[in-house]
């Protein structure tokens, strides 16, 4: 995943803070674009969309605190549990993109 094992520390250290340690951006992402979804769908759109390989378990940890802080909602599909984005979880992914895009115009300037 991007050149990571030539990599400085310095650098594998920045890749896992923008990656792993900020997951939720990336589910959020992946539920606007593709709709509602299983967990382990989820898990496995994460390595098809973005070359982001995850554990089940972190991505089911994620999820769990995305529900629980009303990022992302839970909805029974038949026997299915699929989850979500909500109107909250839209509003914040917004504003986690500006964040990203102000910091990193002031990197190219």
């Amino acid at each position: 995943m991007w050149g990571v094992l030539e990599s400085s520390r310095a650098l594998k250290r920045l890749i896992r803070k923008l990656t792993v340690e900020t997951l939720w951006i990336y589910v959020v992402k992946l539920l606007m674009v593709y709709g509602p979804m299983k967990a382990y769908d989820i898990k496995k759109k994460l390595w098809e969309f973005f070359g982001l390989k995850v554990s089940a378990i972190t991505v089911y940890s994620v999820v769990y605190k995305l529900c629980s802080e009303g990022v992302l909602e839970q909805v029974k599909v038949g026997n299915d549990v699929v989850y979500r984005v909500t109107d909250r979880g839209v509003d914040e992914y917004r504003k986690a993109l500006q964040f990203l895009e102000n910091i990193l115009s002031k990197f190219k300037t």
